[in-house]
């Protein structure tokens, strides 16, 4: 019989940072049963997978006409900048912000994918400067984590349309703040979805409308996104036959190496937005981005960024090498580590930027099979 402190041990099987030990590591002699293995094709791989993670993570909603209605307008000089109201679903709309370079078309375009920050009163706006006068918040938000403007605006010197779309909870679709995340997670659950398959699936409506703008070039569409956008940045890739690169600053990371005491991953709340129940059973999370190769890839880390240790980073970029080499596209992926933290301030931007510029001026792979 079990006695002192041992018998306490015993009664206590959930760490103070709400992990099982138990159960960890029997996630961890399972492994990930759908990864690719050393033997298998990776085309064939991706091909059988996908459609098995879309079966576990996407909702099912009709999709209808995004039925995009503009609101209001403003003339930038070298650019048009629209104020939108797209439609994603049967009563469901979301605010969107659609910047045109002015000029002949077809652009390259963006699809701009905001972060989490718990910052829920803006969302586009993180990405755009919105028509009108700029929001204080925003400009903060610029400030702190992108050099003073925000991303999209370096991406339109370039010659890129954008398009950024609040997520639900942000924005103009604000929900009851940070508490009530999870609620909403329970809520959504109750009925069949997840927050991060929610969004995963409005992202890919995003990027469906953004491909059918006549000033864009729909061959030549990438993803952008820092921190949680980075992730919906790569999932995009992966989900979306209209999405032909990605930039995934400030988020990859093996899952095992995010279930630590202390790191955010484990505290719930924003964590509901990038987690899917089930799907971890069979991949880990570098598994799930690389079903997007061989499109072009580029990811960042910074060295400092305490949300993203070395010992969760460094095994997911080693597995994306491992597949995009497997697929003969090793050239094709950008795994990068910049000294600093969890920011995508302008020398990031510069160097994400002139890789995508180049890469999509070069014409994108063909991409065959279920993706």
């Amino acid at each position: 019989m079990a006695t002192g402190e041992s018998a306490h041990q015993d009664a206590m099987p959930i760490s103070p940072g709400n992990l099982v030990p138990a159960l960890l590591a029997h996630a961890a002699r399972r492994g990930f049963r759908r990864a690719l293995a050393a033997e298998e094709d990776a085309a064939a791989w991706r091909d059988r997978t996908l459609p098995h993670v879309r079966e576990l993570i996407l909702p099912d909603l009709p999709s209808v006409d995004a039925a995009p209605v503009v609101l209001t307008e403003a003339d930038r000089g070298n650019h048009v900048v629209r104020l939108l109201r797209l439609t994603l679903a049967e009563g469901l709309t979301a605010p969107a912000l659609l910047a045109l370079p002015k000029g002949e078309g077809p652009f390259p375009a963006v699809l701009a994918l905001h972060d989490h920050g718990s910052e829920f009163r803006i969302g586009k706006e993180k990405c755009l400067p919105p028509p009108g006068p700029v929001p204080p918040v925003a400009q903060a938000w610029w400030d702190r984590l992108f050099g003073g403007a925000p991303f999209g605006t370096a991406l339109l010197r370039r010659g890129f349309a954008v398009l950024s779309v609040d997520a639900l909870s942000w924005g103009g679709r604000q929900g009851q703040g940070y508490q009530a995340q999870q609620a909403l997670a329970a809520n959504l659950m109750n009925i069949g979805l997840t927050p991060a398959g929610l969004m995963a699936w409005e992202d890919m409506r995003a990027a469906e409308y953004l491909a059918s703008i006549p000033q864009v070039d729909p061959a030549r569409i990438a993803a952008v996104g820092f921190s949680m956008g980075a992730f919906r940045a790569w999932q995009v890739a992966a989900l979306s036959p209209h999405v032909g690169a990605m930039v995934a600053a400030c988020w990859m990371a093996s899952l095992p190496g995010l279930l630590v005491e202390g790191n955010n991953h484990i505290r719930g709340q924003s964590a509901w937005w990038m987690t899917h129940p089930l799907l971890f059973r069979d991949l880990d999370i570098p598994d799930l981005a690389a079903l997007a190769a061989p499109k072009p890839a580029c990811f960042q880390t910074g060295t400092e960024d305490t949300l993203f240790p070395a010992a969760a980073v460094d095994p997911a970029f080693d597995r994306l090498a491992q597949v995009w080499a497997a697929h003969g596209a090793g050239h094709r992926l950008q795994a990068r580590r910049f000294a600093g933290g969890h920011h995508f301030r302008p020398d990031r931007q510069e160097a994400a930027f002139g890789w995508l510029q180049e890469t999509l001026s070069q014409g994108l792979p063909a991409r065959s099979g279920s993706g």
